[in-house]
């Protein structure tokens, strides 16, 4: 049997890393990142990216492969990743795509979304009309999408009259035939979602935030912050540091900062990845479960 990418997603400080490596030794794997930040070279205590000593337990692909100063998307995740993981297919090996950065693993096992890029000059002039002019237009060019999104946002709305308009075609229609494309990807994905109570997980991100701030996350920052991309200034930790250093948090408050932060960005990814039906939930507090699904997953 030829082997395929299975997934293994969760939000952050779920435990991903560690059974990863426990999956990878049993099932003659391979791990590949999907953390938009373990990307980054020079990240790696804010990222809480593997350790040296657990790259060398099993073999890790995608992981401090951009400079800091480079900036990264999804499609360009999926330009890096996907020979990667054909490459490992080739060998006989399992690539385990393991992160929890929901756009780049829906680009990576979805493709990139039809529907085009906004227009900066059509924006402007969407952004002149009235909230009751945009849905008039709206529900001339396209009664079924207008039938079907909220009237009263207008970002929605204005979204799907600049769909219609950027392409001459409905945008209900453009959006359902993407679906229907995307359900029958579906079908030949295999992957799964770590859960955890949160509470639990709440004391999990308190102590790896602690850890990390012990470990060097204000040093990492000093060493990086002139050189970032836009990209990179997004990791959880650096703005919150920058405050720290420039006088505006003590030590304390910058600390309490960064636990807010990570558990909000937990909180984001829990409700993507509820969105993302094919994924198999899977306790993250207990391995030997974990490994029974995945292992069914191989051989299935």
């Amino acid at each position: 049997m030829t082997p395929r990418a299975i997934y293994l997603c969760g939000p952050t400080a779920s435990g991903k890393s560690a059974l990863a490596i426990k999956l990878a030794e049993q099932f003659d794997g391979e791990i590949v990142n999907a953390d938009a930040f373990q990307l980054y070279r020079g990240l790696e205590i804010l990222s809480a990216a593997p350790t040296q000593e657990d790259r060398e337990k099993v073999p890790h692909h995608l992981y401090g492969v951009i400079p800091a100063v480079d900036s990264c998307d999804a499609q360009r995740y999926c330009e890096l990743a996907r020979p990667v993981i054909a490459e490992i297919i080739s060998r006989g090996k399992t690539p385990i795509v393991t992160g929890g950065s929901g756009l780049y693993l829906k680009f990576l096992t979805h493709g990139p979304s039809p529907l085009p890029r906004g227009d900066a000059q059509l924006r402007s002039q969407l952004d002149s009309l009235s909230l009751d002019e945009l849905n008039s237009q709206l529900r001339e060019v396209d009664p079924v999408e207008a039938a079907r999104i909220n009237p009263q946002n207008r970002r929605y709305v204005s979204r799907a009259l600049e769909i219609c308009m950027l392409t001459g075609t409905a945008s209900s229609q453009q959006r359902d035939d993407w679906r229907h494309v995307a359900q029958s990807t579906v079908q030949s994905l295999r992957g799964l979602v770590l859960q955890m109570p949160r509470e639990i997980l709440h004391q999990r991100i308190a102590t790896r935030s602690a850890t990390i701030m012990a470990v060097g996350a204000i040093q990492e920052v000093e060493r990086l912050h002139e050189e970032c991309s836009h990209t990179t200034l997004k990791a959880i930790g650096i703005a919150q540091i920058l405050m720290l250093q420039a006088g505006d948090y003590d030590e304390k408050t910058c600390l309490q900062k960064i636990i807010e932060a990570t558990r909000q960005y937990a909180k984001r990814q829990e409700t993507w990845f509820r969105r993302e039906t094919w994924l198999i939930p899977a306790p993250a507090l207990d391995h030997r479960a974990s490994v029974s699904i995945f292992g069914r997953m191989i051989k299935e």
